[in-house]
């Protein structure tokens, strides 16, 4: 028969050796599936299996290697992780220099991504080490299948949340945001109509594009659309900082705050779920093993020059749309700046400028949805289904009904939730902290301290330290400004 196996010769042998019991996990890996950066690091021992088409006999206890799957090289694996990264949180990133002023906004998110990055590359080293292959695996070798349940729990939370931020922000801009008196793009087309109704539209947005899509089975299904929607992104930014140049060069920007005014009360309380917010805009733990599994000649050295590349990339895009977005519009910058997309711009072809900008997004955003949506079904399957038989992807009906309860109670969050700032404020002090902080500073102190190949250095132990009590105050103060806000805006009403 054809097979898609190699196998050992019969004047060769295999010694399998008793495994004495080892000291972790980890260790118990490395000497079972070790790494040579090109096969896929699977034994399978085969018992009377019949190859009619081979020379060499198979016969009961032959060990057999299976071949390589294709797989990307560097700028694919940069393209992949950009993907991830990018997304929802870039629209609130203008209203966090309202709050912190340009010098300080610019300055934490380089603090912020630099740190995420260190993160990453933390995790990359302890996965490898022992062999996980994915997120929530490196995190049972460090803490137990306990503490696995809880971060893939933080990852369909954040994935969840930034699903029902695409709604939120495809309701604002089509049929626009009530709260602040925007008008939506179709109000402005078409005039009034049952599309003033935002629940009523974004439930047809879904029924008509969003579930056919999400509903595919298989992610690579999706690459077309993922290409397109990168591309969207990049016309938005390069749309907002042309035309904020092109109005600082005709001097129409107003002078912009510099530093936080710390006299104002309401200030205090941004400054502290304002980090969370821009820590939230940079979460791509979560996919950063997969990436590594089908990186070409894969090594820790290649997969952190990815990370690196990546870093560089993101920073750049969210530093150029905070930036442009806060001189643009200043004060008024609303939490989601594409509703401030409404309005004249102050320059010719503005309002063809501002359609492109806001229909773009909306394209954007319609085309990453079911991408998130994949990596959140299949979180849901891994911890509801756990071991189940046969695995998701072959499972047309289970994939089915995860599917359609999923979109049900992101639609139902999407009707719930006000804004996008207090999506991100809620998520960005709990689970964005915990997957992009905690647990990789967590996995480093404990697997560095159990494995001796992977040992801490003095000054390794002091960032891996300093991460996770940087976390813990981000989270904690992040929370509690939460809370004071539902408060006040409790009594306001």
């Amino acid at each position: 028969m054809d097979t898609n196996y190699s196998t050992i010769p019969k004047g060769s042998h295999v010694e399998l050796q008793t495994l004495n019991e080892a000291d972790d996990f980890a260790s118990q890996q490395r000497m079972l599936f070790p790494d040579d950066g090109n096969w896929e690091n699977e034994l399978l021992i085969t018992r009377g299996v019949d190859d009619e088409d081979s020379d060499a006999d198979i016969g009961d206890d032959t060990l057999i290697l299976s071949k390589p799957h294709k797989e990307s090289g560097i700028p694919g694996a940069v393209f992949n992780l950009t993907t991830t990264i990018i997304g929802a949180g870039m629209m609130a990133l203008p209203a966090t220099m309202k709050v912190l002023g340009l010098v300080l906004g610019l300055a934490l998110m380089v603090v912020i991504g630099i740190l995420s990055e260190i993160s990453v590359e933390m995790l990359i080293k302890y996965a490898i080490s022992c062999k996980a292959k994915s997120y929530g695996e490196v995190v049972e070798v460090a803490m137990g299948r306990t503490a696995r349940v809880v971060s893939e729990i933080c990852i369909i939370i954040n994935n969840a949340g930034v699903l029902v931020v695409y709604l939120i922000i495809i309701g604002d801009v089509m049929s626009g945001s009530i709260h602040h008196h925007h008008d939506g793009v179709l109000d402005q087309w078409l005039g009034h109509g049952f599309w003033d109704h935002r629940k009523i539209l974004v439930l047809v947005i879904m029924l008509l594009f969003l579930a056919p899509l999400c509903s595919l089975n298989r992610i690579d299904s999706l690459s077309t659309t993922s290409a397109a929607s990168v591309a969207l992104a990049v016309v938005f930014v390069g749309v907002c900082f042309g035309v904020a140049l092109i109005k600082l060069i005709e001097g129409k920007i107003k002078s912009p705050k510099m530093s936080p005014d710390f006299e104002s009360r309401k200030t205090i309380l941004d400054l502290l779920v304002v980090i969370p917010v821009i820590s939230n805009a940079y979460v791509c733990h979560f996919n950063v093993q997969p990436i590594y599994n089908e990186l070409e000649g894969r090594s820790s050295q290649k997969m952190n020059k990815v990370v690196r590349i990546t870093t560089v990339i993101c920073i750049m895009v969210y530093a150029s749309t905070a930036t442009s977005g806060y001189l643009l519009f200043g004060e008024h910058t609303e939490s989601d700046i594409l509703t401030n997309f409404d309005q004249s711009l102050g320059i010719r072809y503005s309002t063809a400028l501002n359609y492109i900008v806001r229909i773009g997004y909306v394209l954007h955003l319609v085309l990453v949805f079911p991408v998130i949506h994949f990596s959140l079904r299949e979180t849901v399957d891994n911890l509801v289904f756990h071991g189940s038989v046969p695995p998701l992807v072959e499972s047309k009906q289970r994939s089915l009904a995860l599917t359609v309860v999923l979109l049900v109670l992101i639609y139902l969050g999407s009707t719930v939730i006000p804004n996008i700032w207090t999506a991100f404020k809620y998520t960005g002090s709990t689970t964005a902290v915990s997957l992009g902080f905690t647990f990789p500073a967590l996995i480093a102190l404990r697997i560095g301290e159990q494995d001796k190949g992977t040992r801490l250095s003095t000054a390794q132990k002091c960032v891996s330290w300093s991460m996770l009590v940087l976390a813990v105050i981000v989270s904690v103060a992040g929370t509690v400004g939460n809370i004071i806000y539902s408060i006040q805006d409790e009594s306001d009403d």
